[in-house]
């Protein structure tokens, strides 16, 4: 899977983590102290080496992705780990490293067996903080220095390796572990490194130094490619650069199509320090902050307290310009104080069914939101709703608060609220949804995944996750003319919209409001000045028509080669 987009053409370096053999056995008497004197003083040196990567970090990427060592570093000082491991030691007169392997493993089972992505994912972090551990227990050096100029290949890869390895000017990575939303892939997102993830066995298939091309955009890797591949790679690598740059002379305007019709682009973010970069792209606010990210990294739902500061902080950077909050989009393995384990928790109790089960996030949220929308441009946007009940739930919880507030001498300016659209039976009745709330935002991401039956995740379906099925654009068009009819306003805020393929269907459909990655808006910009809206309406019905997912491509491709679009994908 391509997890950060780009393409690279250098020499592959095989990035081999050399793991340290188990120690067996007891220790002999009287030399359980000395092997805590080793822990603890691998303890110190993983801390000074967390401190130095978190540093670096924060130069290269901002607050954002240091406060993950930052973390590391906190779990480093957790007196129930030390002190469990130590007590260990001496008890059972095991080799530190011994213990540690088994304390951390107890955590990484359950990360491991958790059938939430995201926690599989970050299972990652904690075997970094364990291999670090016991590296220090030996003094073995952190390998960081490789030639500059390479695609790193490896098994896998830690956020540190990626902080530490970026520093040599590499040119791409290749891990045969990891997923899209990893830790790993995110940071080379934000360092605009492309990076290949699940690539199996393909340490075992290329050589060091041999050379190399990948494609982070869709997940191609080419080991000794011809010149003639080489020669076709480095033509698109300059292609690229020159619609990059056309691109980003459009960034500050206003994205209109050839006849003049406005669109509107917004980001989706997960943390408030992406704002300042939002307006460099072109933004004109946020259309989906992902509120879990507040929720996920601790072991408790964050205070309303800190919650109403940082949304007012959000709302008052971006005034007056909107900030959608979706409503915490948590399932039953991210509620980490949950006893609730289910076998399938993406079918399972989720998103606004615990928000509803749960009324004490829920009601701490609403109030967090209400109390920080002094700058009138907050809108709340509901998770995975399948009926209106759902929605009549949420908006009586709202009018209840909006009472108690106002009671208490508090001014508020209620949100308008909005429903993710992502699950089929919300289509069936998409209707009823448009007319009960002010907005609509489509998630086409899981929508594809619920209406195909399909893991978007699972790398052995992976192919049959095809957001251009004929059942996918047949639904889009169907929720966007409904709610257009309805006078409701109607976003897209899931993968579809950043394609740029799927644009001018998506504008013939009659969607005005995109909410997409930062990065892909000034090239959607851009895009839109190649066609007019009649022209995309009489593609819409040529799609609509189609019975095949091909056909729908290869319709869509000769609509953009006939406007002579710029090929931002080519083959």
């Amino acid at each position: 899977m391509g997890a950060s987009k780009g393409i690279a053409i250098a020499p592959a370096y095989i990035f081999v983590n050399k793991e340290i053999e188990n120690s067996t056995g007891k220790l002999e008497p009287g030399k359980a102290e000395q092997e805590i004197e080793r822990f603890l003083c691998a303890l110190q040196r993983s801390e000074k080496e967390l401190e130095k990567i978190e540093q670096v970090t924060t130069q290269k990427l901002g607050q954002v992705y240091s406060d993950l060592f930052h973390a590391q570093i906190m779990l480093l000082h957790d007196q129930v780990l030390t002190n469990s491991i130590t007590s260990r030691i001496r008890d059972e007169m095991k080799p530190a490293q011994l213990v540690i392997d088994e304390e951390f493993d107890n955590y990484l089972q359950h990360f491991n067996n958790s059938s939430e992505v995201l926690f599989q994912e970050r299972a990652q972090d904690l075997v970094d903080i364990k291999n670090r551990i016991i590296r220090n227990l030996y003094n073995k050096k952190l390998q960081s220095k490789v030639p500059e100029g390479m695609i790193i290949v490896s098994k896998s890869l830690s956020p540190a390796d990626i902080i530490l390895l970026s520093r040599n000017k590499v040119k791409g990575f290749v891990t045969e572990t990891g997923g899209k939303t990893s830790h790993v892939s995110l940071i080379c997102k934000s360092l605009n490194i492309p990076i290949i993830v699940g690539l199996s066995n393909f340490t075992q298939k290329i050589s060091m130094g041999a050379p190399l091309v990948i494609n982070g955009s869709d997940g191609t890797a080419i080991a000794y490619p011809s010149e003639e591949t080489v020669r076709k790679y480095l033509n698109v690598i300059a292609e690229e650069s020159k619609i990059e740059a056309e691109a980003c002379k459009l960034a500050s305007a206003p994205a209109v199509t050839k006849c003049g019709i406005r669109l509107h682009f917004y980001s989706n973010i997960d943390v408030k320090e992406e704002i300042p970069s939002i307006h460099t792209a072109g933004a004109e606010g946020v259309g989906l902050f992902r509120s879990e990210n507040l929720f996920i990294d601790s072991t408790k739902p964050p205070k309303e307290s800190e919650q109403t500061d940082y949304y007012r902080d959000m709302a008052e950077a971006l005034n007056p310009e909107p900030l959608v909050i979706r409503l915490f989009d948590i399932g039953g393995d991210k509620l980490i104080y949950s006893p609730i384990s289910e076998p399938n928790p993406n079918l399972g109790w989720r998103g606004i069914r615990i928000l509803i089960d749960v009324p004490e996030i829920l009601d701490s949220q609403l109030r967090a939101i209400l109390k920080a929308n002094s700058s009138e441009n907050i809108q709340i946007l509901l998770p995975m709703i399948s009926s209106l009940d759902e929605i009549m739930a949420i908006r009586d919880a709202l009018e209840k608060h909006v009472t108690a507030l106002e009671k208490s001498g508090i001014s508020i300016n209620k949100p308008e609220l909005g429903a993710m659209i992502e699950i089929p039976a919300a289509v069936e009745i998409i209707d009823e949804i448009t007319k009960a709330v002010d907005f609509i935002s489509i998630g086409t991401n899981d929508l594809t995944q619920y209406t195909l039956a399909v893991d978007r995740n699972n790398e052995i379906v992976q192919d049959l996750f095809d957001k251009f099925h004929p059942a996918i654009v047949r639904q889009i068009h169907r929720i966007i003319s409904t709610a257009c009819s309805n006078n409701c306003r109607v976003a897209l805020c899931g993968d579809m919209g950043s394609d740029p393929l799927a644009l001018p269907f998506l504008v013939g459909c009659g969607l005005k409001e995109f909410s997409v990655v930062s990065a892909d808006i000034p090239r959607l910009k851009s895009l839109a000045r190649y066609f007019t809206v009649d022209e995309t309406r009489e593609l819409v019905k040529d799609c609509l028509g189609l019975p095949t997912a091909s056909k729908i491509k290869a319709e869509l491709t000769k609509f953009l080669t006939d406007h002579d679009a710029p090929d931002f994908y080519p083959s």
